[in-house]
């Protein structure tokens, strides 16, 4: 049951009057994320709360937009038959066949740009839910499944290119719950926090995965995600076998070379630094939304309900055991971004130092991490994370412990 994670891609709006709220919801609904920035940011400025929240809501739906128009430009195809795939502009159909008939060459240096403008997007859009954050008593309905985007830059908004058309149950990647046939959620001030952190999210790996050179990685593997885009490999077809025939063959030989290129040079020590205050970010801003959603009086569709509200899944309430073991978990999660706990190795008996390796780390070589020599620059003596860190959450939330995750942010 992941649809808390679902509701943190699309969602949506708000204004104080019933009226202007059906205005805004047509407003998303007819995929009209881009327009709206414009009024949304302008009224932000002028100290409307609410205002914020929408311009937040109209930046995060344009980032997932531009991202899924870049993926779909340059031809992006997913191995797999997944509905998520759409969201980021690729192939639905499990085959090499582009969704765009007449992709364009893609570079290394266009990836990267492409991915930086979608973190640059995100930060603009938590900033704007910080905004919304500060004050305000506004709840504005919406159903994030009727949300719209232009998924293939084409300028349309089709019917297939709404949430709840991605998650059509062929081969739905969400499960949406049967005890919620009702999607409609009431966001308010506490939420515009929930997706603030959201963009951190969102943002870290990407983040990670800039701050270092991976142009190996790119001309070794990933014409497999862009296969007419011209990458080197594209070129060059597959016609000796070694074990099966051609294709499996070629495919084996690719997952091989993408390992051996997952070593990868830090170009830019400030900006992996900078993933660790992401992370940071994620578990203060989990902790000030607790703190407005206890502090709510109403009852209204939560997004994330206290223990004094009605839980929009059935088979997940919300207790006051539960809210303390997340707040707990989020203080055991500060303490291995501080460096205090440490990240257990499954070879040594010292534990890895994360602050350590995000502050000093020249290269990240994910099969000697793996193995442990990658490793060695980052042990250290200390109390090593285990079970018994996470006790308290392991045994308030138990199998549920992931979804509870991911709808709690």
């Amino acid at each position: 049951m992941k649809t808390p994670m679902i509701l943190a891609t699309t969602s949506i709006l708000l204004t104080g009057t019933a009226q202007a709220s059906d205005t805004l919801a047509d407003h998303l609904y007819g995929g009209k994320a881009k327009p709206g920035i414009s009024a949304a940011k302008q009224e932000c400025a002028g100290g409307k709360t609410e205002a914020c929240f929408a311009l937040g809501m109209f930046e995060l739906v344009h980032a997932y937009e531009n991202l899924a128009a870049g993926f779909y430009r340059h031809g992006a195809v997913l191995p797999t038959g997944a509905p998520l795939s759409l969201v980021l502009g690729m192939d639905n159909p499990g085959n090499a066949t582009p969704a765009n008939p007449s992709p364009e060459p893609l570079s290394y240096e266009q990836l990267r740009d492409l991915l930086n403008s979608f973190v640059l997007q995100l930060d603009s859009a938590k900033t704007s839910f910080e905004k919304a954050g500060e004050s305000g008593d506004y709840v504005i309905t919406i159903d994030p499944l009727q949300i719209r985007m232009d998924l293939d830059g084409n300028g349309e908004r089709s019917e297939g290119e709404t949430l709840g058309a991605l998650l059509a149950p062929s081969g739905q990647v969400f499960d949406i719950p049967s005890e919620m046939p009702d999607t409609d959620i009431g966001f308010d001030r506490a939420d515009a926090i929930w997706f603030a952190g959201y963009t951190q999210i969102a943002a870290a790996p990407i983040d990670l995965l800039l701050a270092h050179d991976f142009s190996g990685f790119f001309n070794a593997y990933l014409h497999r995600v862009f296969p007419k885009a011209g990458l080197p490999m594209q070129a060059l077809d597959s016609t000796g076998t070694l074990f099966m025939d051609a294709e499996s063959d070629a495919g084996i030989a690719d997952i091989i070379a993408a390992i051996h290129t997952l070593d990868f040079p830090v170009t830019d020590q400030q900006r992996l630094a900078g993933v660790l205050q992401r992370l940071r970010a994620i578990t203060a801003l989990s902790r000030q939304n607790w703190e407005l959603i206890l502090a709510e009086t109403d009852d209204n569709r939560e997004l994330v309900p206290s223990p004094r509200q009605t839980s929009l899944f059935e088979t997940m309430p919300v207790t006051q055991d539960i809210v303390d073991a997340w707040l707990s978990t989020l203080d055991t999660v500060d303490q291995v971004l501080d460096g205090e706990l440490l990240v257990p190795h499954w070879r040594f008996g010292k534990g890895i130092d994360l602050k350590q390796y995000f502050d000093t780390a020249t290269e990240t070589d994910l099969v000697l991490l793996l193995t442990g020599s990658g490793a060695l620059p980052y042990l250290k003596d200390g109390p090593i994370a285990d079970a018994q860190s996470f006790a308290e959450a392991n045994e308030t939330l138990g199998a549920n412990w992931l979804n509870y995750a991911f709808w709690f942010n």
